[in-house]
């Protein structure tokens, strides 16, 4: 597991890309080939458009996102238009942990992902549960 090193001023956008790699890695293997296919993408804060488009005024409000048609929802039919991609705030999501105060980070960036990847299985609660103890 990654460690924040000591000195450290905050936990930068590679660091959250790390720990989310290494949530992806820890999956079951059923879901962790699926979970390879997504694309991951770790900035600041949602694009402008993207907080438009979901009527979001204040960027701190959103920790993360899926973009893409859930699998259950997908056709052999339909040629993929572009990839599915879960999208991690960096921001956003050290904010929450900040005040929260009591999760390690990687505890806070796994949830956020797994929620992410529920949206791309078409997971149910307790599909997350099994998954992401953070729901007991």
């Amino acid at each position: 597991m990654t460690q924040i090193p000591p000195g450290a001023l905050a936990p930068d956008l590679a660091l959250i890309d790390t720990l989310a790699q290494e949530a992806i890695a820890d999956l079951p293997a059923p879901f962790r080939a699926a979970a390879l296919q997504v694309r991951l993408r770790v900035e600041d804060f949602a694009p402008e458009a993207i907080l438009a488009q979901m009527d979001i005024d204040d960027p701190f409000e959103l920790t993360g996102l899926y973009e893409g048609i859930p699998l259950t929802e997908k056709s052999s039919d339909d040629p993929p238009m572009q990839p599915d991609v879960i999208w991690l705030f960096r921001r956003p999501i050290l904010d929450e942990w900040l005040d929260r105060g009591d999760v390690t980070l990687q505890d806070l960036v796994t949830h956020v992902l797994v929620h992410e990847l529920a949206h791309h299985f078409g997971w149910s609660d307790d599909d997350i549960a099994r998954i992401d103890p953070w729901w007991e």
